[in-house]
């Protein structure tokens, strides 16, 4: 039973909300953000059979939470045999890239609606033996159902905004409730671990770690590929903008355009976080009368093109070893910034703008090492931009943000022993 008015609300109203449910769905799978063919999964029906043994549930928000657990599940399927994990997450493009990434008797599944049906048809099929969440992916019905089954609940990787703590503050007793139910939570940041205990977490089941996308290896890529697009764009002066967002896309091709009065045939790699907005790119850059070809559906650069639009899934590891520097994205707009550990351990020197509570620490480091530089606009990013070029500027650059980045995996060592001593024991079979 709950013992928030808030909670109680919220549970009473949800359930009869299997009408507004199917509503939702019905207006994702035609925004393009639901799988049709998978799309009973939001229901709770699985699409695959329960594996024997152990089952560990990890439950992530999308792309960036889901992959910085991949390393601690391969720790864990090394060192026990019995065990098969499951993800679950809410969008489609996690779903793609954990098909090509997750380590065998690691299943995907995408997660069930906040709907106590829908919760209970899962729960009833999967049956973990542990349950974990990554970040702040918090849904209410989820946790209270989990909890019913008996399954121990814990936290890895916890990131709380300000934004998201001030919400949760109106709520306060829910929270404290929610949050009584996890045995042992691992914060990545001393901000998170002061919020959380200022909404109810018990501060004996807290610790503070870091975060797991320091342990995480860099994104892989083809070698062949990496070799061929190597000598085809020989020694022409090249930079990756990384995981852009609405309102940077301007900036970048402006600043592009500014450093190629200095820089001869600059070759541009526009990497959106969201590939399937490659239309309304292409004809933002064709608007610049800038020549670009698209990786979506070829052909590959030529002399003159100016922009390569890599408006695809899966590539950041190519696109990262190609480039020397590389604006790190949702920075110069307000969405928070994106991962940098991949750059840096992939030897690219890092720009990135003012928005980076999301990495803050991280961001911090890396500026106060020379291994990043922040740009407070475009017009910033362009000197940046210009100086970063110069290999005796973007060699130390690089150098000094893997140095930062590639010396702690520690939150890694931590979560392994975290689940480790709350895994239930193998079963000895009779």
């Amino acid at each position: 039973m709950a013992r928030s008015p808030v909670l109680a609300l919220y549970r009473a109203a949800t359930a009869r909300g299997e009408g507004w449910a199917e509503r939702r769905l019905a207006r994702r799978l035609a925004e393009g953000k639901e799988d049709a063919d998978r799309l009973d999964e939001r229901r709770g029906h699985a699409s695959r059979p329960r594996p024997p043994g152990r089952v560990i549930w990890f439950h992530a928000a999308s792309v960036g939470e889901s992959l910085s657990l991949l390393e601690v599940i391969r720790r864990l399927l090394d060192t026990e045999p019995d065990l098969s994990c499951l993800i679950t997450t809410g969008t489609v493009t996690s779903a793609q890239v954990l098909a090509a990434r997750a380590p065998d008797r690691c299943l995907h599944q995408f997660a069930p609606l906040d709907l106590r049906p829908h919760l209970r048809r899962f729960l009833g099929h999967w049956r973990p033996d542990l349950a974990i969440w990554a970040e702040s992916e918090l849904w209410p019905n989820m946790i209270e159902e989990t909890a019913a089954t008996g399954c121990p609940m814990l936290m890895l990787n916890a990131r709380l905004s300000e934004r998201s703590a001030g919400r949760w503050r109106f709520a306060n007793g829910a929270a404290r409730h929610l949050l009584g139910r996890f045995r042992a939570v691992q914060a990545q940041d001393r901000a998170t671990a002061r919020a959380l205990i200022r909404l109810g977490l018990p501060e004996q089941r807290l610790t503070v770690t870091g975060t797991l996308k320091e342990g995480t290896p860099p994104p892989p890529c083809d070698p062949a590929e990496l070799a061929r697009l190597t000598r085809l764009i020989g020694t022409r002066p090249v930079w990756l903008a990384a995981s852009t967002h609405p309102g940077e896309e301007a900036q970048v091709l402006a600043a592009h355009q500014q450093a190629s009065r200095h820089w001869h045939r600059l070759l541009l790699i526009l990497a959106p976080r969201h590939p399937d907005r490659g239309d309304e790119i292409a004809a933002q850059v064709g608007a610049e009368r800038l020549h670009f070809v698209r990786r979506s559906t070829g052909p590959d650069p030529d002399g003159e093109t100016r922009v390569w639009l890599a408006d695809t899934l899966g590539e950041m590891g190519l696109w990262y070893r190609l480039a020397p520097v590389s604006f790190v994205g949702g920075s110069l707009v307000p969405v928070g910034g994106h991962n940098p550990y991949e750059p840096a351990a992939l030897g690219s020197a890092i720009l990135h703008g003012p928005h980076v509570a999301n990495f803050a620490d991280i961001y911090a480091r890396l500026d106060a090492a020379g291994g990043a530089r922040a740009v407070m606009s475009g017009a910033e990013l362009a000197m940046g931009l210009g100086d970063a070029l110069q290999p005796d500027v973007s060699a130390p650059m690089a150098y000094a943000a893997w140095d930062v980045c590639a010396t702690d995996t520690g939150a890694t060592d931590r979560a392994v022993a975290l689940i480790a001593a709350h895994l239930p024991a193998a079963t000895v079979p009779a």
